[in-house]
């Protein structure tokens, strides 16, 4: 005969959400907002880049900006936050920054060669990360909810729906 200890005690499921937060489009919005910006940052954690540099390679490459200011306002980002932003992207070689001759005080900013690898790379991480948050939709249900989104991104965003007249021209 073996003796045993006590029985260890079982984990308690997680207390479940109100009825009322579950109901909310909003919030669950926010919660799953949460949920992929935090996947996002782990899996760009072994690049030492992170989804706002990623932000900003996208822009550089899509459609390039050529100042800091037009860079900022196109993502929504701080000024000031971009500069540190560009700093890094800069000192890794991923984008190079000169001096407008036409005017000194502005700088232009470009994606290296480097730059273009890089962005491949973290597109990669990308697809994996959607691929797996979405896993439980399928294709269709996938299409249905970006079209969704995209349309209130429109209606809430004037940049979203400048990027898609863009697309349409």
């Amino acid at each position: 005969m073996t003796a045993t200890g006590p029985p260890t005690p079982l984990k308690p499921p997680p207390a479940g959400l109100p009825k009322e937060l579950l109901s909310s489009a909003s919030f669950l919005l926010k919660r799953l907002a949460l949920v992929v910006k935090e996947r996002s940052l782990e899996a760009f954690e072994s690049t030492g880049l992170s989804p706002y540099h990623h932000g900003v390679l996208a822009l550089l490459e899509e459609e390039p900006r050529e100042t800091q200011a037009m860079i900022a306002d196109a993502l929504g980002y701080d000024r000031s936050h971009l500069v540190g932003l560009l700093d890094e992207l800069e000192e890794r070689g991923l984008i190079e920054r000169r001096r407008d001759p036409g005017d000194r005080r502005r700088h232009l900013v470009s994606l290296t060669p480097e730059g273009r690898r890089a962005l491949n790379r973290l597109r990669s991480i990308v697809k994996r990360v959607e691929d797996e948050f979405f896993a439980p939709l399928d294709a269709e249900q996938r299409q249905a909810l970006h079209a969704l989104l995209s349309q209130l991104a429109s209606h809430h965003d004037p940049r979203h729906a400048a990027s898609e007249r863009s697309e349409r021209s």
